[in-house]
């Protein structure tokens, strides 16, 4: 019989290594203790667009979420899973228990589910491709009969509520786990390991200063996982090239940091670059009494607040460079900016130059008369 060359030499654990490997696994099961519960699709879509509009929605979509990427026909297949009663994957979700979030829940894994239900049910787009039910081909939720709908809304799906007790590394290691079979590495993390160069090298030194950290704080977990050198890469992408943004974030900043890595070879590059990104912490520290934060007491900065406001700033001071604003409290709370920022905020190209021109047009007292409604369906 052949043993496992790494298994000749085991040594037998002692009662001590035994005793300490049950209390771990014992106090971790307490991380990660959870209840199932089940809701009918119309409570699940009022949680999440109740309070939607203010960004305070009971259920609502964290940073480390992928984008709504389904495509009409993955939309339509759900939906006819649904109303053909086939059985279709548990929720999971977390009751948040720190930060500005506490007693809200966090979906961890199905905001695409949760986002098509929303979308489906306030007539956002008509079904297509169907081939169990082809004849609900062409349909928007309206046009179904009234006890059809009454039918659909009242059908419960089942959920996964992760307790208080889960924080948000855990949180964001049961996503990476059920989407990937283990965690991964963040697309940040991947870059340094494929892309290392002098600009990253010079935005990894702009991401240790002080003041950045002081006037956008994020979550030890996001800290760990390279999320200030992502917030750097994103403010300077979009502050050189966001006209020409087309629809993958991820291959438009990957694409950046590449070729910045090529042509940032001179003292004079970077110096200016250092000063661009230090004048607007500094504008966003003198003029924003919270920094890049939602409120005072808000714990970390979500991602599409901090890319309107840096680089918003950052073109109004292009246009005036001796910029003082006024009635910065006019807009910053409301309604529209809060719409171009909320968590379930899309990366479309329109948005993303939206919402930063937004921020510019703001600063600059010159009111942009198209704002765009970030409730609209791509």
């Amino acid at each position: 019989m052949t043993i496992n060359h790494q298994y000749r030499n085991h040594v037998p654990k002692n009662p001590d290594e035994k005793m300490a490997l049950d209390e771990q696994i014992r106090e971790l099961e307490k991380i990660t203790d959870h209840e199932i519960r089940e809701f009918p699709i119309s409570v699940i879509v009022d949680k999440f667009q109740d309070g939607l509009k203010e960004d305070k929605a009971e259920l609502f979509i964290p940073d480390y979420q992928r984008e709504y990427i389904w495509d009409i026909k993955q939309k339509s297949r759900f939906i006819e899973s649904l109303l053909l009663k086939l059985p279709i994957p548990y929720l999971f979700v977390a009751d948040v228990n720190e930060g500005e979030n506490a007693g809200r829940i966090e979906i961890v894994d199905g905001s695409q589910r949760i986002r098509t239900l929303h979308a489906f049910l306030n007539d956002k787009f008509a079904l297509v491709n169907l081939k169990k039910l082809p004849s609900a081909n062409g349909f928007k939720f309206s046009d179904f009969s009234n006890a059809r709908r009454l039918r659909f809304a009242r059908k419960t799906i089942r959920m996964i509520e992760l307790t208080e007790y889960c924080d948000e590394e855990t949180r964001r290691e049961i996503f990476d786990r059920l989407n990937s079979g283990g965690t991964k590495l963040t697309t940040m993390e991947q870059r340094k390991g494929r892309n290392d160069g002098a600009f990253l090298t010079f935005i990894d030194n702009l991401s240790k200063l002080e003041l950045f950290h002081s006037i956008c704080p994020i979550t030890e977990a996001r800290r760990k996982r390279s999320e200030y050198l992502e917030l750097i890469l994103r403010y300077f992408a979009y502050s050189d090239r966001y006209l020409e943004f087309e629809k993958s974030v991820d291959d438009f900043l990957t694409s950046y940091l590449i070729n910045k890595n090529m042509d940032i070879t001179n003292d004079h590059n970077k110096t200016t670059m250092e000063q661009q990104f230090k004048t607007m912490c500094n504008f966003i520290n003198t003029h924003f009494p919270g920094g890049f934060r939602k409120t005072l007491n808000a714990t970390t900065v979500p991602r599409i607040r901090f890319e309107a406001l840096a680089v918003g700033t950052t073109l109004a001071l292009r246009v005036n460079p001796d910029l003082i604003p006024v009635n910065i409290e006019s807009w910053i709370n409301s309604e529209t900016f809060i719409k171009h920022t909320r968590s379930d905020a899309s990366n479309s190209r329109p948005k993303v130059k939206a919402r930063i021109e937004y921020v510019r047009d703001m600063l600059l007292d010159m009111p942009n008369a198209s704002v765009q409604d970030d409730d609209s369906e791509e």
